[in-house]
């Protein structure tokens, strides 16, 4: 097996692989692949992905790493936030001094089930339909006749059982077997996840392909909220096949950074606006930049007031160095259909915020900023709050509105 280790935004890097190999490799899209100076020799750059994965031919296989730029604390921060922020603080999940993703995820998959299971399994009532040889909770009427033509038994019932098999159990199942067939995964992470499906005897695996189940969260599955949450970014990369299953295959653990970012945006500022009152719509679908609706507009957060109307449209970019135009062009496509004076451009990087006055529109600005994502996660809270309170007052002091203090 080849083993290829990238960094996130790294530069192109030269690795030995078969004409087979990188032609799998350049299908998959997992990394960008190029020609090298010579035969048998390949140039190799990551795609947006951070993880591993080891990918097909069967005979001959490739295990792809990509440790991220981001520190692994900071992006279980971001990951844990944008996945659900009441689900789990990142203060509780401990993935050790491990600088790669899918062995740092999958070490603080293992604490965090061990601790949820440390108080037992957890149970609930689940409705079951069967036929038994006595009557247990309601006959299902329409069934024993169709099913027994008029036998008396076995009856066709409905019950509720107190059962292990419920669907916070079965997600734990579920990471713990994806996890252990993953590449990368330490062997003592192994250990601890061989003890997962020990505990949950009882407990039905889901059926490949089909979506995880949903649950509810409540003081009674509280403990169960940590790992839930980290077994959701488990499955969360699926394993996939290409046309050619026999030859072929993908399994692993790869995240777009892109889309981590900006749901971590979206959700944290969502929660940062709201006591400044207004209605913040996430993807807003609502917007299309003709009249006829026929060009849809699809942007990140949209802050509305009161009365329902738009007044702020935010757009986060993983990007770092010079703004491109299109995004500009975006944002201001964004403005221009919804009649605002107003737009913001959110960007992973360093740097000062600075303003961008729209020729020939008027009172128009655009406003880029950034967040600094090597910062601790109450420093990336407070720069969160900063921005919402900066979007709060310059949208209050607007044409047409009161003015409020900006302090």
């Amino acid at each position: 097996m080849t083993i290829v280790r990238l960094r996130e935004s790294g530069p192109w890097t030269e690795h030995e692989l078969t004409s087979e190999q990188a032609a799998v490799l350049s299908t998959t899209r997992l990394v960008r692949v190029a020609p090298g100076p010579r035969p048998g020799l390949w140039l190799l750059r990551d795609h947006g992905l951070v993880g591993a994965a080891r990918i097909g031919p069967v005979r001959d296989p490739v295990e792809i790493r990509v440790e991220p730029k981001t520190p692994i604390d900071r992006l279980l921060f971001l990951l844990g936030y944008a996945q659900n922020p009441r689900g789990w603080r990142q203060e509780e999940v401990d993935a050790g001094a491990r600088p790669d993703l899918l062995p740092a995820l999958a070490h603080a998959f293992a604490r965090a089930a061990e601790r949820a299971l440390r108080q037992g399994v957890l149970l609930g009532y689940r409705e079951t339909e069967e036929a038994l040889p006595v009557v247990r909770g309601r006959i299902r009427m329409i069934d024993q006749v169709r099913r027994r033509h008029g036998l008396p038994i076995p009856v066709e019932v409905r019950y509720d059982d107190y059962t292990a098999d419920i669907p916070e159990n079965r997600l734990l199942l579920a990471a713990a077997h994806r996890l252990l067939v993953l590449p990368g995964v330490p062997a003592g992470t192994r250990r601890l996840l061989r003890h997962l499906p020990l505990r949950l005897e009882g407990v039905e695996r889901l059926v490949p392909g089909r979506p995880p189940p949903g649950w509810t969260p409540s003081r009674l599955n509280a403990r169960y909220h940590t790992a839930l949450g980290l077994a959701a970014l488990v499955l969360r990369g699926a394993s996939y096949e290409l046309e050619d299953a026999a030859t072929v295959r993908v399994d692993g653990l790869m995240l777009e950074m892109w889309r981590v970012f900006e749901d971590f945006v979206c959700v944290a500022l969502a929660e940062a606006l709201r006591p400044y009152g207004g209605t913040v719509t996430l993807q807003d679908k609502r917007h299309h930049l003709d009249r006829a609706r026929r060009v849809p507009l699809r942007p990140d957060l949209v802050l509305a007031r009161a009365d329902g109307r738009p007044s702020t449209v935010v757009d986060a970019k993983y990007k770092t160095g010079d703004t491109p135009q299109e995004d500009l062009y975006q944002i201001l496509a964004y403005c221009t259909a919804m009649g605002l004076d107003r737009g913001y451009l959110l960007y992973a990087s360093k740097g000062e915020a600075h303003t961008h006055v729209i020729t020939g529109s008027g009172d128009l600005r655009i406003v880029e900023t950034a967040l600094d994502l090597s910062s601790p996660p109450d420093e990336l809270r407070s720069q969160i709050a900063r921005l919402a309170r900066r979007i709060a007052v310059e949208e209050a002091n607007s044409p047409g509105r009161s003015p409020v203090p900006s302090g």
